[in-house]
């Protein structure tokens, strides 16, 4: 007799959560399915993507500023200095949601309970507590990306106007590398970013995060990706090569 409430008990639980059991896994699968195939595509054709091509950008910008530092020396800590701004207001954006969702987490208020009966897939106190724990940790990591893309992008500002000086124990090519790390961190803090989005409406139920992970995908694809043909890529590679 045990058994069989038991039993009972387990099918009713299943019945509840059964939509985020296959919804929620599914939707991370997929989101992490696009970039690490966006990864390949980055380390094996960068310039049919949007990632691959800025960086390369970076790198002539570099050796343009180098070439020409006494002219453009301000200019290039302007356009750091505007990138620093753009990291900074991420990262307070990402903590301000941290902190909203530790103050809900610890709140009682008397809201949830009928926002809980109102949606899809299982909320009992296992399920909420996964649910807010999961989204503030991915806020956590994505201002953790931005507060070190920050740090890297703070030294190429002091040191991107030594590198004319004699003295200067850096060269272009380190400088270069921690630009590259400082973009590369806010590019991680971006994706970490836009995917706690999605998670946020699974406090509303898992069907909306499915949803909204298919658009993301989707919107996200349609902005990574240079559509052209590779040879306008080689010749866009020559040219540039050329320039610089």
């Amino acid at each position: 007799m045990v058994w069989r409430i038991n039993q009972i008990k387990l099918e009713m639980e299943w019945r509840q959560c059964y939509l985020d059991v296959i919804l929620i896994p599914l939707s991370i699968l997929l989101s992490i399915a696009y970039h690490c195939w966006l990864w390949h595509k980055v380390r094996s054709q960068p310039l049919a993507t949007v990632i691959g091509t800025n960086a390369a950008g970076r790198r002539f910008w570099i050796s343009s500023i180098v070439k020409d530092n006494d002219k453009k020396n301000i200019l290039a800590v302007q356009t750091l200095r505007n990138t620093i701004m753009g990291s900074t207001l991420m990262a307070t954006t990402s903590i301000l949601l941290s902190a909203g969702l530790a103050a809900v987490i610890s709140s009682t208020y008397s809201v949830k309970k009928p926002l809980n009966d109102s949606v899809l897939g299982a909320h009992g106190e296992l399920m909420v507590a996964i649910k807010y724990v999961t989204i503030l940790s991915i806020f956590l990591f994505s201002f953790l990306c931005y507060s070190l893309s920050i740090r890297f992008i703070n030294q190429v500002n002091i040191l991107i106007n030594t590198l004319q000086d004699p003295a200067s124990v850096v060269g272009p090519n380190y400088v270069s590398e921690l630009l590259e790390r400082g973009f590369l961190l806010n590019t991680v803090g971006n994706r970490l970013f836009y995917a706690a989005l999605p998670l946020l409406l699974w406090i509303f139920g898992p069907v909306l995060v499915f949803l909204c992970s298919v658009t993301m995908v989707t919107l996200l694809y349609n902005l990574d990706f240079v559509f052209g043909t590779k040879k306008q890529f080689d010749v866009g590679c020559r040219v540039d090569c050329e320039t610089v």
